[in-house]
């Protein structure tokens, strides 16, 4: 009985080691994954930032030059909405706001989408989704140049009613066979821009904008009533 109980104590002693052991590994591997894919978004992140802003249009550290902006639950962030400001001369250009489409075909579209002081986009791009390979990622830039039809663009231009993928009687092209995850992505679009002009004064003065008489003013074929349509779209 002796030999029994002692051959069961040293299993026992056995197993607890390989489970300590085992968890540890465990435990290690994840924190060493988590950090990758940390610095892995972060770089992808980065390099959207200076796709939507190039380094050569602004003179300032933009990754390390944040403001923090009212929050907005229609861009589907939690607390304070923190952007990037590009500066030129020590005065603000432009900002970029990190948004997130809830209402993709998979699940949350992560986006950046870039804005001027007068409410024109500079740029989008996407930084993280779960869209289906060979339809839905033509969002991204390495499939498609789709995300691009967005520079330029205004409230007003195209007209609230438009800004909706074609086959909804929008002027945004939709995708073979994926319609949703395109249109996600203009209506995320659209709600940013009616963000940026509901606080536009707020955003000025954060970011440190002079002031004076028609300096920032927001571009003139902005809709005004476009900026109560959040709560319809």
């Amino acid at each position: 009985m002796a030999a029994l109980a002692q051959s069961i104590r040293r299993s026992a002693i056995g197993l607890g080691l390989f489970a300590v052991i085992t968890g540890g590994t465990i435990a290690v591997t994840q924190a060493f994954t988590a950090q990758r894919i940390q610095e892995q978004a972060a770089r992808a992140e980065a390099k959207a930032l200076f796709e939507i802003i190039p380094e050569s249009t602004h003179d300032n550290d933009m990754l390390h030059d944040t403001v923090e902006l009212p929050a907005s639950e229609h861009l589907a962030q939690d607390g304070p909405l923190t952007v990037w400001v590009a500066r030129k001369d020590g005065s603000p250009t432009g900002m970029i706001m990190p948004v997130i489409a809830p209402d993709g075909y998979s699940g949350n579209i992560r986006l950046l989408v870039g804005v001027n002081l007068q409410g024109t986009v500079l740029g989008v791009r996407v930084t993280s989704h779960k869209e289906t390979p060979g339809l839905g990622d033509r969002i991204e830039t390495r499939k498609s140049d789709w995300i691009q039809s967005f520079e330029g663009r205004s409230l007003g231009k195209p007209p609230h009613s438009e800004w909706n993928v074609k086959k909804n009687g929008g002027m945004f092209d939709q995708f073979t066979g994926a319609t949703i995850t395109p249109r996600a992505v203009v209506k995320a679009v659209q709600k940013a821009l009616i963000y940026f002009r509901k606080n536009h004064r707020v955003i000025l003065e954060r970011l440190g904008a002079p002031a004076g008489p028609g300096k920032h003013k927001l571009k003139p074929d902005a809709i005004a009533g476009e900026t109560n349509t959040l709560e319809h779209s």
